[in-house]
């Protein structure tokens, strides 16, 4: 597969360091669509202070980090780093996320999911959704595999991310993809870090509208992919962290789907720092919010 590494030695830090933790591994990424053709090549970029950016995506895959413990039944997460749909932060919001909790025990994947260009794809409102229904069908598929129990397979995702996370459960039944199986597309939980929720005028990211459904998009668009409007009963239970002071992406987004879900009896939990921006994932910020994460599992018995 060919890709355009602007600084081919920025992963080998990176890399040595999971072969340092023993306490899990991460394997190989692995195509969601194997006979998928590359139309472009993908285009990698380093920065400094949110590690590898990604972009130009034409053959998305996971990334396993497999705990190495023995277990049994395992839960899993899939992380969708975020980015705005224009790039994904796939190292800050994705592989340091995964091997923390591949530490505490749980199998992460670290999705690359097509972002909407449309030089690379058609129909590019809903090519994101369809990758994370994919990345949820294929770790279903093969939860033996990774010793994982496949009613324990929850979504996570920061800001766009957030909001492909979102959409992946309460949409999961609107399905885009081969699944003759009928294999479950519903995600156990989710995770939702300074999530865009909304598309509406009012609290909505408008930067990440515009890139997945373009500048003037069409009302039933905005509806759909305006998260909020779709929980029901049947909505995954779910934790959201959010600043109070985010300039990018306002608090009233988490806000507004805790309200849902709250009004739907949906189990969910709301956690809102007073300082933090958008990023938020700067030690020991980082440490406190994942570990709310991790109490949270293991209350909802997520974790063993």
């Amino acid at each position: 597969m060919k890709r355009i590494l602007f600084f081919t030695g920025l992963l080998l830090p990176f890399l040595n360091v999971f072969a340092q933790d023993l306490s899990y591994k991460h394997e190989e990424e692995i195509l969601l669509y194997p006979r998928l053709k590359e139309k472009v090549e993908e285009v990698h970029v380093p920065d400094s202070v949110f590690g590898l950016l990604v972009r130009k995506v034409t053959n998305p895959s996971i990334v396993p980090f497999i705990p190495i413990n023995g277990e049994k039944n395992k839960s899993a997460v899939i992380i969708c780093p975020g980015g705005g749909y224009h790039t994904m932060l796939m190292e800050r919001e994705g592989y340091k996320v995964a091997g923390e909790f591949a530490k505490n025990g749980v199998v992460a994947f670290v999705l690359k999911y097509r972002l909407p260009d449309e030089e690379i794809v058609r129909n590019k409102s809903f090519v994101p959704l369809s990758d994370a229904q994919r990345a949820i069908q294929l770790v279903r598929e093969n939860a033996a595999k990774w010793n994982i129990d496949p009613a324990k397979i929850g979504i996570m995702g920061f800001s766009a991310g957030g909001h492909l996370a979102a959409s992946l459960g309460v949409h999961y039944n609107s399905t885009l993809i081969n699944n003759k199986d009928k294999i479950s597309l519903k995600p156990d939980f989710m995770i939702l870090i300074n999530p865009v929720i909304s598309f509406t005028d009012t609290i909505g990211h408008i930067g990440s509208r515009d890139n997945l459904l373009g500048k003037a998009p069409d009302s039933k668009l905005v509806e759909f992919f305006s998260n909020e409007l779709h929980v029901n009963k049947e909505t995954p239970k779910t934790i959201l962290i959010h600043t109070d002071d985010d300039q990018v992406v306002p608090v009233k987004n988490s806000l507004f789907f805790y309200q849902q879900l709250n009004r739907n009896d949906v189990p969910a939990e709301l956690h809102i720092y007073s300082r933090g921006d958008h990023g938020f994932l700067q030690i020991p910020e980082f440490e406190e919010w994942f570990d709310r994460c991790i109490r949270w599992m293991k209350i909802e018995k997520i974790i063993n």
